[in-house]
């Protein structure tokens, strides 16, 4: 409790000085405040076997934390993402939520109850009254914060009750590796992934529309055909994932209009492989101008210049399209001689 920082002649008659409270009723205060109540000890004030009782719930509680904390870590490594049980009555939930839910309440539920439970049996509970005082603070004022911080820390018998230190601080020590684990869910690593698709050397170009593979014949001048390695099954597993990285247009060129000289290189009577992905934010690519022989993303712009190595002329890609160097075999078909050699699609962190 604590009192207006008022002159003390101000004050009302029979009001203490020191502990905020007036003692007899007046006119002016009706209602007389009897102060604090005289300080009643607790049983493990008193009793060294309750305090030690205290000491071990309190242990007990930042313990659990710490085998919740191991318990969530465990949880996240072991447990299918796709894995349900049914839990009454709730019903079937995910099993993973489920578990790490659980271990992550239970880990700060024990920390909190163990902090409460500590400061309530064991930490002094005397009541004080102050002085409200400036808020600039004086040397003495200064002093006393010290001196009651040094207060509070003996009052708090963590020098003493080391059973109580040593598992609060493993109970904190441990609950931010949940916190680390976490991170996990931000996806597997890409490795190398990103810098290999589903071509290689000897792969036929098969056309996305009739899934067939070609020959140089069905691609005119001015066309725009899409491709994709033989093999790919649109109803298989994975699908998406390799048709994301392995998309391929293939335009047709005059070959004297073709200004690069690895482009020509690469192509094959004019014929040209370019990946059908933006490397701006990895949206299809669909529509070609055939006098320009420029290819425009559609979802920002990005324009790429098909006759001179796919570089940027125009909007937010950051480089040219990979192309894919294409032959013939001896049956007459088109098909790739390797892989692109770098990575298709937007820049990534490791691409460099």
């Amino acid at each position: 409790m604590s009192t207006q920082e008022t002159p003390e002649e101000k004050l009302p008659a029979g009001q203490d000085t020191a502990h905020g409270a007036v003692r007899v009723a007046d006119e002016k205060n009706p209602f007389a405040d009897p102060g604090l109540p005289p300080h009643e000890p607790r049983i493990q004030d008193v009793d060294e076997r309750a305090a030690k009782r205290s000491e071990r719930t309190v242990a007990l509680l930042f313990t659990l934390s710490m085998l919740a904390t191991v318990g969530f870590i465990a949880s996240f490594v072991t447990i299918p993402v796709d894995k349900s049980v049914y839990i009454f009555p709730i019903g079937h939930i995910n099993a993973l939520n489920f578990a790490l839910g659980m271990t992550l309440g239970v880990a700060l539920f024990t920390i909190g109850a163990g902090a409460v439970h500590w400061a309530r049996t064991l930490m002094s509970d005397q009541e004080t009254a102050d002085e409200r005082h400036p808020i600039a603070a004086s040397p003495e004022v200064r002093e006393k914060v010290m001196e009651d911080f040094r207060q509070g820390a003996k009052e708090s018998v963590l020098g003493r009750r080391k059973l109580i230190r040593n598992t609060m601080f493993g109970a904190l020590a441990l609950f931010p590796l949940s916190g680390v684990v976490l991170l996990r869910d931000l996806g597997p690593l890409p490795g190398t992934k990103l810098r290999h698709t589903a071509w290689q050397k000897g792969k036929l170009l098969v056309n996305m529309n009739t899934n067939e593979p070609m020959r140089p014949s069905d691609i005119i001048v001015g066309s725009l055909t899409f491709a994709q390695p033989e093999g790919l099954d649109p109803h298989e597993h994975g699908y998406m994932n390799e048709i994301a990285k392995a998309a391929l247009m293939l335009v047709r060129i005059q070959p004297e209009n073709i200004k690069d000289k690895r482009e020509l290189e690469w192509s094959h009577e004019g014929i040209v492989a370019y990946s059908k992905i933006c490397t701006h934010v990895g949206c299809p690519i669909s529509l070609y101008e055939q006098q320009t022989h420029h290819a425009l993303c559609p979802c920002h712009q990005s324009t790429f210049d098909l006759s001179d190595g796919a570089r940027v002329i125009f909007g937010p890609a950051g480089h040219a399209l990979p192309q894919l160097r294409i032959g013939v075999n001896d049956e007459g078909y088109l098909e790739a001689l390797g892989d692109f050699e770098e990575p298709v699609g937007p820049s990534f962190w490791e691409r460099g």
